[in-house]
Order: C-alpha cells, then structure tokens, then sequence
C-alpha cells in the first residue's frame, strides 16, 4: 500500500538543476520542500542509471553510491511535512540525448527515434539482463536513501516501452513478435526490482503512444492485469511517446484535457489497485472532476505545482489565495531545461532563481507605475505587497501586448494570465488610474516612479508600405476572409498571426530575413504552428526582402534574385518591437525613476515579469 496522507502527487517534472555531476544540491531541495508541503508524495524528476544515460547534462543520477547520501539528504527534507518520496528510475534507450558527450544508444530493434539521434545498438539477450541489473542495483539504492516507493518507467517512448511497441520492436526472438514477448522484458525489470526493495513498486505507462502503428488502449489494459498479477502497486497513466508525440508527451497546450482521464478510467476499470490520474490537472475544477466522474484513487499534479507551489494547499482549502495559473505554454519549463538552464516558469519568477533579498519597506512610500502590461501590474502587485502605497496608471485595457497570446489557435489557456494579475490588483488595493501618466502627475506625491510602458511595432522603411496592420489585427471582432494576405516578418508574432488567418480560408504568404520561421517560439508549439501552416499551403519565402509596394504589388529580393508578389489584398507588417519609454529623460533627475520590461529591452512575457519582480524586491 501506498498509505499517503493524501490523493495527490507531485509529478516527475525533469528540473536539471545539477552541476552536472547528478547529485542534489540545494536548488532541489529548495524547488522540493517547497511543493512538498501540501502533497502525498513527491515523485522526483526521473534519475539517471548510467552516465551514458542522460536525457538532460544536469539530470539527478542514481547510477552509483556516491548518489545516496545527497538523496537521502533531500528525502529527509521533504520528509519533515509527512510526505513521501517516488523515486522514478528510467531508462532511455534510443532516447538518450545525442548532444551529450559519452551516450550511448540501444533498443529492442535499430530503429532510431524520429524525432532524431542516432541509430541504436539492438540489444542482445546478455545486455538485457545487465540492464534489468542495472534497475535493481538502483532501486537498491534508492531505498538505502529512503525513498518510500520506486517508479518504473514503462511508457512515454523509453526503452521498456520500446520493447512493447510493436512499431519499434521487430525482434523474433522471445522478447518480440507476440503481446506476451513484447512485454516480457518489463515483467523481468518489475521481479527484480521487487526482489531488491522493501519498498512498494509502482509503473508508469502510456495507455496510447497516439500513433496508428504504436502502443494502444486495448494492449494497455491487458498488460495492467499483467502488471496487476506481478505485485505492481499502482499504475501512473499518461499517454503519447517523445519521439513520435510530444506533445502528448509533454501534456502541451496544443493537446485536449482529458483524454488521458478517459484512458486512465478504462484502465482502472479493469484492475483492483490503485490508479494515478495525469495530465493537465491545473484548476480546482479538474480535480473535482477527476474525483465525481472518476473516483480518482490518486490525482498527479505537474506544471500547476511548478506555477503556484502551493496549489494543492488551496485545493485543500489549507491556503488561501488566488491560484497563480499555469498557461500550459512549456516556455519556461520546457524551454529552460532545454536551454540548459533548468526548469524556470513564465508566471512565478522564483522558480530556479535564487530569490532576491527583499528590501524591507521604509514606511508608507508611494510609488507611481506605468503601463498595465506584465511588467507593470507584476510591479505593482509586488510593491504593494511589501507595503508600499502604489498607483497604477493605465489608460488602455490591462495585459498589453499579452492580450493578444490568446486570441490564435490552440492557445486560448494564455487567457487565464491576465484575469489572476487584474484579481491581485484588485485584492491587494492596488489603485488602478485610467488615465494617461503626465509628467505633471509623477512628479508631484511619488516617492518613485516605475516606467513599463512596454514597446510598440518597429516598422521598416519600405516605399510604398503605407497601408498595413499589425499584430492589434488579433483584436478584431471578425479577422478577414478569404483574403491574399502578405505577412512581413516571419517570427514568433508572425508566425501566431497566420495560424489565426489560416483558420478563416484566407491565402497567406510569409516572408522572412532569414530561413528560422518561428523563432523564439517555444519548440513544441512551433512545430505544430508551422505543421498547420503548411496542410493550409501558406507560402514560405526565406531569406527575403521587401523593396517596395505598389497598390497590390509587392517587390522583393529573395536570395538577391527579383520576385513579385501580386493580388495582395492585405499586408500586416511583424517585424518585431522597440522599447517605448517616453518619459524616462523628462523625469530622471526630478525623482527616482526605474525602468522595467519592454520599455527597458525587449523580452518576452517570462522576462516581463522576471524583471519587475526582482526590480520590485530591491525597492
């Protein structure tokens, strides 16, 4: 039994804060302890077995003894609050990241991932049993650490799972052909493991890799009978594979709530243990859904523990508060593990930072903000909160350039940012003044000023282009229709412009400087963004420059040689922004000025808020 003190999980979100030696450091117990509080267990980001294993360079290693003690350090820490410790033991296989100097690569056959990497070794009978070692030795360790429950990995692409698709797998011996081969190999892993530990045994699997030719539901329920009748204690459901689904993968926002429940519920039908339900669980709603229409035995929370660390304690009714909404958007946590510089997140700042010494407030300061985007409420919540009288001035509607996130295909759960800052404006007595900030008003009664007058559309100099729009064509009641539309500026705001325009059968053609269509976009939503463009034969014209407009006729160069654009009915100009910071010069000097967000560099929403957070705690 698990005996957890209650239903819900803290996910195994990779965070790859390591130095790269694989051991805990203070950043995890930090991240951990912090979301621990609320939950049953906490389920660590998955751990390396072997060096030559690694999805990420700064991944949590439990491939030798020297790991023990900095886990058991971490175990004890998230122990204080009476929850418990998953660890998840993983193995790649073909998915063991390419870009890592000393990986190695093997698989049930040698079919290499196609999301990329190189062909994997197919592995001998001798291998698999060195590798079923390697799972016990590990769990062996974990244990000695403390940990109160091991997780197989045996879905989500990775070698186990690999050995169970029947779109990888093509072996003939007794590890491949039949249902009972395929998953022979996990049954080994799960009896030797349990003979190593104490400790309860869980499974992760993919009820559905989402491909035609990959794992399926029906399979899936048979082999959590199969895993029922082997000792398993658990079953942890998601869905999808990382080399043929990501976004499935990744729960990304691109992808339906729900369809994992569904699955997860068939499953729990037909076995007697208990079921942990995943997958975009991020508002009290989902949970009470989850409980009414499934009778969850347990709720696994990811990326919404990541944006409100204390979203299971308001759940609870343990904590009260606005829930900090996660947008689904895997920019910061995706993105920073990707870029190597561990998990951050778009809405809480804090997150893989090292949190700034809050200046303590002197006394009843007044401060003046400027400009109602990100960066401005952010720093004026943030202001407020330390005690500080502020004034928020905003003759437009709040959100800036935010407002527009939401308004393109498939990303409608950008929307629920704006509302939770217009809330803790609101709750936290903010003064909202809808008016335009004169000169004549910050300087008179303002201890301080901050400027977040954000950024407004740099236009290039063309001959000709004098009638366009921009990205504010979002805001239309209605986009136009069955138009031939030229967009100028092919990245990440070009790119979300055409999927909208796409939708209402109009003739788009993009062009860009460059070939990087989509750039700066975070990479699962690019993909799929330029994967609609392309079933809608939007045109792509790279390294392109726009020479000059007449009437409907566009002159460019592409690759220096001439070429016409004719019949456009439209043309919307994307080529990025320019700080807008017009009162900066009229009021240093007159009182303490501080400026933030767009209006200081150009960023994205993450560094938006980032920045007015930390601007906001030295104050």
């Amino acid at each position: 039994m698990l005996s957890l003190k209650n239903k819900f999980i803290f996910a195994p979100v990779k965070i790859g804060y390591t130095s790269g030696d694989g051991q805990v450091n203070s950043k995890h117990i930090k991240f951990y302890t912090k979301r621990s509080r609320w939950v049953g267990a906490v389920d660590l980001e998955p751990l390396y077995m072997d060096k030559g294993l690694r999805e990420v360079p700064t991944q949590l290693g439990i491939d030798n003894d020297d790991k023990i003690a900095g886990l058991q350090k971490l175990v004890e820490e998230i122990h204080v609050t009476d929850t418990k410790v998953i660890v998840n033991l993983n193995h790649p296989g073909r998915m063991a990241n390419p870009k890592i100097p000393g990986n190695y690569f093997v698989s049930s056959s040698d079919k290499a991932c196609e999301a990329g990497g190189p062909e994997p070794k197919r592995l001998e009978k001798d291998e698999i049993k060195d590798i079923i070692k390697l799972f016990s030795e590990s769990a062996f360790r974990a244990e000695k650490a403390g940990v109160d429950i091991i997780e197989l990995q045996f879905g989500h692409g990775y070698l186990i799972s690999q050995f169970i698709s029947p779109s990888i797998n093509s072996r003939t011996d007794e590890y491949g052909g039949s249902f009972e081969n395929r998953i022979r190999f996990s049954l080994e892993v799960l009896s030797a493991v349990k003979a190593a530990v104490s400790i309860p045994v869980i499974a992760r699997i993919s009820a559905d890799e989402m491909t035609p030719e990959g794992i399926k539901l029906p399979e899936m329920i048979k082999f959590a009978g199969k895993l029922e009748e082997n000792g398993i204690e658990a079953l942890h459901i998601s869905a999808g594979s990382l080399c043929t689904t990501p976004p499935w993968f990744f729960h990304h926002m691109f992808i339906p709530k729900g369809k994992t429940w569904e699955m997860a519920a068939k499953i729990k039908e037909s076995i007697d243990i208990p079921v942990i339900f995943v997958g975009k669980v991020n508002s009290p709603d989902d949970v009470k859904y989850l409980e009414s229409e499934y009778s969850a035995d347990y709720i696994a929370v990811g990326r919404a523990l990541v944006a409100d660390s204390e979203f299971i304690g308001k759940i609870e009714g343990k904590v009260k508060g606005l829930f900090r909404p996660c947008l689904e958007c895997s920019q910061g946590c995706l993105g920073g593990v990707k870029r190597g510089k561990g998990l951050q997140c778009l809405v809480d700042p804090t997150v893989g930072k090292i949190e700034p010494r809050q200046v303590e407030a002197e006394g009843a300061k007044s401060f003046a903000v400027v400009g109602g985007g990100l960066s401005g409420m952010e720093a004026a919540v943030s202001l407020r909160e330390k005690g500080y009288n502020v004034d928020l001035y905003e003759m437009g509607e709040l959100g800036g350039q935010f407002v527009l996130a939401s308004l393109t295909p498939n990303k409608q759960s950008m929307g629920r940012l704006i509302p939770y800052y217009t809330a803790k404006l609101s709750n936290s007595g903010v003064r909202l003044i809808k008016s335009e900030a004169k000169p004549e008003d910050l300087l008179s009664g303002y201890d301080s000023v901050v400027l977040a007058t954000g950024a407004k559309d740099s236009i290039p100099s063309i001959p000709g282009l004098v009638n366009y729009r921009t990205s504010d064509i979002l805001l239309d009641s209605e986009l136009p229709t069955g138009k031939k539309v030229l967009i100028i500026g092919g990245g990440l705001t070009g790119v979300d412009i055409a999927t909208a325009l796409i939708t209402r059968n109009n003739q788009v053609i993009i062009v860009k400087r460059t070939t990087d269509f989509g750039q700066d976009m975070e990479m699962i939503s690019k993909k799929l963004s330029l994967k609609m463009m392309k079933e809608k034969n939007v045109v792509f014209s790279d390294y392109t420059r726009i020479k000059k407009i007449e009437g409907s006729t566009v002159y460019a160069l592409r690759n220096e040689e001439d070429i016409t654009f004719s019949d456009i009915d439209l043309i919307i100009v994307s080529t990025g922004m320019k700080s807008n910071n017009p009162l900066q010069e009229v009021l240093e000097n007159k009182v303490p000025v501080y400026v933030i967000g767009d209006a200081d560099k150009i960023g994205d929403a993450q560094d938006a808020i980032a920045d007015a957070y930390f601007t906001a705690a030295g104050l």
